[in-house]
């Protein structure tokens, strides 16, 4: 059994909940793993924006705090918490609980960008049977031309889409658009929480086997693409008891 580990004084107090905080940071704990552990072991309630906060000031004060962070902070140019930009998003925490890769239908999705940065490519992938789709973006991270393709891509399997979860970057901004066309809510991470999307997250590691960081997407036309998505897809998975992710995915629509 895990012992906890006692702080001295008042834990009633914001100074307590600061301190101790401040003892996770130090173990290398994210301020994502701290606020949910305290939420649920403890009873807890501390945001890991706040807990940003507390390092971000800390490093002003000349602490070391944030050596803590895995990235020591180094790509936070926006403000901790920062979803400007994106109107009436559904948070990831309004997300129902089933949706935890074990049943089918839950989607995500997450853009990879080429070399000058103005090139964009769509991925999105169910998170039961790990399928792969991959999506050419013409307009870039245009908002309104990635709803788009992420509709003509999706539509075919309209009826059995529950939810679709992505991260904040505004290229998602046309979020409600994709709900209309879709019939499927779209939820958002926290700031800065690329694991609460992993299963996409991996999917763009395999990606990156074939197309490698650096790379101009003007190298990789639909056809090209689309013979990374089905290599992808037909590789066994330890997961799916070393099935394919396509022989999976299209068992579950049988």
């Amino acid at each position: 059994m895990e012992r906890r580990e006692r702080l001295p004084g008042n834990r009633a107090t914001p100074e307590w909940i600061k301190q101790k905080v401040i003892r996770l940071v130090r173990k290398d704990w994210s301020p994502g793993q701290i606020s949910g552990h305290l939420r649920k072991k403890e009873n807890i309630r501390v945001s890991h924006e706040t807990i940003y906060k507390w390092i971000r000031e800390d490093k002003k004060a000349g602490g070391d705090l944030y050596k803590h962070c895995r990235h020591r902070l180094k790509h936070r140019k926006r403000p901790v918490g920062s979803v400007r930009g994106i109107p009436n998003r559904r948070s990831i925490r309004e997300r129902p609980v089933e949706a935890d890769g074990k049943r089918f239908g839950d989607f995500e999705m997450d853009t990879m960008i080429g070399a000058d940065q103005s090139e964009a490519i769509l991925t999105v992938t169910e998170r039961k049977t790990n399928l792969v789709m991959i999506g050419e973006l013409p307009r870039g991270r245009d908002s309104k031309g990635l709803a788009k393709v992420l509709c003509r891509m999706l539509l075919p399997y309209k009826d059995v889409i529950r939810t679709i979860t992505t991260d904040n970057g505004l290229e998602f901004a046309a979020h409600e658009r994709i709900t209309e066309m879709l019939e499927a809510p779209v939820y958002f991470t926290d700031p800065y929480s690329a694991w609460q999307k992993g299963s996409i997250e991996n999917a763009n590691k395999l990606i990156r086997q074939y197309i490698p960081k650096g790379a101009s997407f003007k190298d990789y036309p639909p056809d090209r693409l689309k013979r990374i998505q089905h290599r992808l897809n037909e590789r066994p998975r330890k997961k799916l008891d070393f099935n394919t992710p396509k022989v999976e995915f299209y068992k579950q629509l049988m």
